[in-house]
């Protein structure tokens, strides 16, 4: 009997409350509307101020011509080993200035220095999204003591809201197999919380911007 009391107690104010309507605990939650602050500089300072603070390094190139002629600077001021390079896009560019590079997979274990395109740039979080699209899988991003990442000021979005919108729009029906994102070299302080950079991957990450917009307006 004292059982039923208390269930005929409980069924009582589930009926009460379902009866009473009260306000919401919390506001309505706007999916909808940016967490972040608008952007005011540039995308491209926004993202080398950003990509820098990752102890990333960022070279702006006017052009094509100027990011071969960089290159060729730093792979003799740097001392740099020949580069690794699995994208036929990138090998013309290379070939064009005369700047050798190794393309055969067994030749990759040894590679120290590997170069490689991405998807695009995101500004505010001084991020790079590469993907099994943009180059052979992990390996090139991952494996290489130094990554070259080349890009263009067309790549260049706010957030990644926008990227994974311009993501689906370009594949559609081929959605690619691994999306990454890269935000500087790899650290790691899981070791006596001693920060140490290149753990998983690369100790050097450079990013090449090239403005292909300054050139479609001319």
């Amino acid at each position: 009997m004292e059982e039923s009391t208390s269930r005929q107690k409980v069924l009582k104010k589930i009926r009460d409350a379902l009866i009473e309507q009260t306000e919401p605990l919390y506001p309505i939650i706007d999916n909808e509307s940016s967490v972040y602050p608008e952007i005011t500089e540039p995308l491209d300072i926004t993202f080398a101020e950003a990509f820098v603070k990752t102890s990333g390094k960022f070279v702006y190139c006017e052009s094509e011509d100027e990011f071969l002629a960089v290159l060729q600077s730093f792979i003799l001021e740097k001392d740099w080993p020949v580069l690794f390079c699995y994208d036929e896009y990138l090998h013309d560019i290379l070939k064009k200035n005369g700047i050798p590079f190794e393309s055969s997979w067994s030749s990759f274990p040894e590679a120290r220095l590997g170069i490689t395109r991405c998807e695009y740039l995101i500004a505010r979080l001084g991020t790079v999204m590469v993907s099994s699209k943009s180059s052979p899988g992990r390996k090139i991003n991952a494996f290489p003591e130094i990554h070259l990442i080349v890009a263009y000021t067309s790549q260049l979005l706010p957030d990644l809201k926008q990227a994974f919108q311009e993501m689906k729009r370009k594949y559609k029906d081929e959605y690619p197999s691994m999306i990454s994102l890269i935000t500087g070299p790899s650290r790691t302080a899981d070791i006596e919380k001693t920060l140490i950079i290149g753990a998983h991957g690369p100790k050097e990450v450079y990013v090449f911007l090239i403005d292909d917009k300054t050139q479609t307006n001319e």
